[in-house]
C-alpha cells in the first residue's frame, strides 16, 4: 500500500511480561492509540480476545519500523501467527513541516526528551495538516490467520504497543518514519542553522561573512543558545539490571530453514548469549564498572591475565594474576564447549557439543566438571600439562613443605610436570600457572577435579581427601 515503508530505522522490543489488571495505557497519547484501534475494529469480541492474549503475555518480541509494527502472537492452543499493523509513514515534505514545528519551541523538544508527547506539538501538527496520532481507520491489520478485520492477534499487538508508547513516544515517531537518533540529529542541525541566522537581516549577515567571525566562530544570542541546549539529551543514569535475561524469540516458522541451519540449536545459542550478557551486566554493576578478567565461578582466567615472567623466561607462579590492561582473549572451541555443556539443560545438546568439540562424552563430562569449579583456568589444569621452571619448582616445593607440620606432612610424589600424587591415596595436587593448587581425585582409571582451587596446598589436599572419604 502506498505510504507504507520500511526505511533504515528499526527497533525491536523484548516480549513484555503479562499485564495484571488495570488499563494497557496510562498516558493520553497511549489512550489515543487504543481509541484508534477500538474505533477501527468492527468486532468487539475480537478486541476482547486480543486484550486477553496481551494480558496473558502471548505477544512475542515487537519490531517497530517506519510504517509497520510486527510480532508473533500465540493462540491459547499454542498456534503462532505473524501479525502486522500498518501505519501511514510521513512523506519527506511532511517531515520537513513537522521538524519546523518542533524547533519553533524548545518546550516541544524538552518534552520529547523527557519521554512525553507534548499536546501543543500534536495540535500544531494537526493545524498544519499532519496527524501524528492515528485516528479511525489508520491502523491497518495484516495477520497470518487471514482475518480481514482486526483479529485477536493484531488487536493483542496493538494493546501491547500501547504499553511501549507509554514509555517512549519516539516509538510513534519511528512508525511515522524517523528513528530517535535520526530525528534528534535533524532537529539539532536545523536548530543550529536557525540560531546562526536568527535575528540578523540579510545585510548584517552579508557584512559578517565579509568581515569574518570573531575568533573564527559564528555567534548566537543567549536565548537561542539556551533553546538549542534542549537538543542535547541528558546523560542516562546507570542501567538497572533486570532480575533475569529476556526471553529469546521463537525461530520456529512455517518457512523451511536453510540446509544446515537448526532453529532449535540457534534458540539455545541465543538464550545462552542473553544469559551471558545479563551476568556480565550484573557483575559490572556490582563491581562499579571494574574489570578483572574473571572466569565463571570467580576464578581468574590464566589465559587472559597472568602476571610477570621469571628470569628464566617462564611464567612466575608467585605473581598475582589479573593484571590491569590485559585484554580478554576469545575462548577456544574447547573452552566454549565446556562452558556451553555446563549450562546445557538437555542431553541432546550435550551430545552435539561433545561431537562438535572432538571429545568423547566422558571427556566432556570431566571438562564440564572442571569448568564449574573454575572456568578456563580449571579446564587448563585438567587438559594441559605444563612444567614449572627451576625457580617456580623450588617455590612450589617450599610451599608444600611449609603447609604441614613435620609429623603431619603426607608423602607426595611428583608424577609429572606440575602434579603431585599422595602416596597410598587416590588423591592428587595440581599446580596451576597462576600459583593456585587444585585438588584431584582418582575415579576408576582417570583423575577427576574434586573442588575449586586454593592458594594453600594443604587446604586443596584436604578437599581431595574429604571427597575420597565420601
Amino acid at each position: 500500500m502506498s505510504g507504507y515503508g520500511h526505511g533504515g530505522d528499526e527497533r525491536t522490543f523484548a516480549a513484555l511480561p503479562p499485564a495484571r489488571g488495570g488499563s494497557f495505557a496510562r498516558t493520553w497519547w497511549g489512550l489515543t492509540w487504543l481509541k484508534a484501534l477500538e474505533d477501527t475494529a468492527l468486532d468487539g469480541e475480537q478486541l476482547k480476545a486480543g486484550r486477553r492474549h496481551a494480558r496473558a503475555g502471548a505477544v512475542g518480541a515487537v519490531s517497530v519500523r517506519p510504517g509497520r509494527i510486527t510480532a508473533v502472537v500465540q493462540d491459547r492452543d499454542g498456534t503462532a501467527y505473524r501479525s502486522d499493523v500498518l501505519v501511514r509513514e510521513f512523506s519527506a515534505e511532511e517531515w520537513e513541516r513537522l521538524l519546523d514545528l518542533a524547533v519553533d519551541s524548545a518546550g516541544h523538544i524538552a518534552a520529547l526528551l523527557d519521554r512525553e508527547m507534548p499536546p501543543h506539538l500534536v495540535e500544531d501538527a494537526s493545524a498544519a495538516g499532519l496527524e501524528l496520532l492515528p485516528g479511525i481507520g489508520d491502523l491497518e491489520p495484516q495477520c497470518g490467520c487471514e482475518a480481514w478485520d482486526h483479529c485477536p492477534h493484531t488487536s493483542a499487538l496493538c494493546y501491547q504497543v500501547a504499553r511501549l508508547l507509554d514509555e517512549d513516544p519516539f516509538v510513534l515517531l519511528l512508525m511515522r518514519g524517523r528513528g530517535e537518533r535520526t530525528l534528534l540529529d535533524q532537529l539539532q542541525a536545523r536548530s543550529a542553522s536557525r540560531a546562526a541566522r536568527g535575528g540578523r537581516g540579510a545585510e548584517d549577515a552579508s557584512a559578517e561573512e565579509t568581515a569574518g567571525h570573531v575568533g573564527g566562530m559564528p555567534g548566537v544570542s543567549a536565548e537561542e543558545a539556551f533553546a538549542a541546549a534542549f537538543l542535547v539529551p541528558p546523560l542516562p543514569g546507570p542501567p538497572v539490571a533486570r532480575p533475569a535475561p529476556g526471553r529469546s524469540p521463537s525461530l520456529e516458522t512455517e518457512t523451511e530453514p536453510e540446509p544446515g541451519v537448526d532453529p532449535t540449536a540457534l534458540e539455545f545459542l541465543a538464550s545462552d548469549a542473553a544469559g551471558r550478557a545479563h551476568r556480565m551486566l550484573v557483575e559490572t554493576l556490582a563491581a562499579g564498572n571494574s574489570t578483572g578478567g574473571a572466569s565463571p565461578g570467580g576464578a581468574p582466567d590464566v589465559r587472559t591475565a597472568v602476571g610477570g615472567v621469571s628470569p628464566g623466561g617462564g611464567r612466575d607462579v608467585r605473581t598475582a594474576v589479573g593484571g590491569s590492561g590485559v585484554s580478554p582473549v576469545p575462548p577456544t572451541v574447547a573452552q566454549d564447549a565446556a562452558r556451553l555443556a555446563a549450562d546445557s539443560p538437555v542431553p541432546w545438546i550435550t551430545a552435539r557439543i561433545a561431537a562438535g568439540s572432538g571429545r568423547s562424552r566422558a571427556d566432556l563430562d570431566l571438562a564440564t566438571r572442571a569448568w564449574r569449579f573454575g572456568g578456563a583456568a580449571a579446564l587448563a589444569v585438567l587438559e594441559e600439562e605444563w612444567t614449572p621452571d627451576a625457580e617456580a619448582l623450588a617455590w612450589a616445593g617450599a610451599r608444600l613443605a611449609e603447609a604441614w607440620e613435620d609429623d603431619e606432612r603426607p608423602a607426595l610424589r611428583r608424577s609429572a610436570g606440575a602434579r603431585w600424587t599422595v602416596v597410598g591415596a587416590e588423591a592428587q595436587l595440581r599446580l596451576g600457572e597462576d600459583g593456585r593448587w587444585w585438588p584431584y581425585l582418582k575415579a576408576g582409571a582417570r583423575w577427576s577435579p574434586a573442588g575449586p582451587a586454593d592458594r594453600d596446598p594443604a587446604t586443596a589436599l584436604a578437599t581431595a581427601l574429604s571427597s575420597a572419604a565420601t
